[in-house]
């Protein structure tokens, strides 16, 4: 048992991960509480995200809620698997981590109150867990769409993290690469808590806010 959650925690290599497939798994044409389109491009004015905060199914209503945001989805990303199905997810042996995308309207939430909303609503310092989700797939990641995105990621995790450090918690863990592929989540994962509002969040904190402008 040990051993297993232990590779749970291990990204595997190309080698090791599992071949997923060629097609994409399929997934729900249209946001279930605004309509939205999911797989077409936004309009222009529009900017993305990527991010990953433990469970996506709470991250991303945290993220629909938002006034500004135009529409989020949940996928899989930063693995070497293509096209993976949640279970082989869940196995950890993809090397994904359960991410939400969304697209949003600069001139009405910007880029600072997104990662503000991400650093305040998940514990960053966990590694491969998130509270009592453990592996591969809870790890906290910022997937950025450009290098100004990579920046202004940076330096607020250089603010929250000395933030962090000032309250006594630990170093954070957070991954802050250019964007990877993303492989959309089955459709039944898309929007979850607005068809199961009962269902499981996973959403927290640390109690430490991170202010909005600290990516400037």
């Amino acid at each position: 048992m040990f051993g297993l959650m232990r590779r749970k925690q291990e990204i595997p290599n190309a080698e090791e991960a599992l071949p997923g497939r060629a097609a994409p798994i399929a997934t729900a044409d249209t946001h279930y509480v605004n309509g939205r389109p999911l797989a077409v491009a936004p309009p222009e004015s529009m900017a993305g995200i990527t991010l990953a905060m433990g469970c996506f199914w709470g991250a991303e209503r945290l993220f629909w809620k938002q006034p500004g945001v135009w529409v989020t989805m949940v996928g899989y990303a930063g693995g070497p698997t293509p096209n993976p199905t949640y279970e082989e997810v869940c196995s950890g042996r993809t090397g994904h981590t359960e991410v939400v995308r969304l697209v949003f309207d600069p001139a009405q939430v910007t880029l600072d109150q997104v990662l503000a909303m991400f650093w305040e609503n998940h514990d960053p310092t966990q590694g491969m867990r998130q509270g009592n989700d453990v592996g591969t797939q809870y790890r906290s990641a910022i997937h950025c769409d450009t290098p100004e995105q990579r920046a202004a990621a940076e330096a607020s995790r250089a603010v929250y993290g000395e933030r962090l450090r000032e309250a006594g918690r630990g170093a954070i863990t957070t991954e802050i690469v250019d964007a990877p592929p993303f492989y959309f989540a089955e459709a039944y994962h898309q929007q979850y808590l607005a068809k199961n509002p009962g269902g499981y969040c996973g959403i927290g904190g640390t109690g430490v806010s991170c202010p909005v402008g600290a990516g400037a």
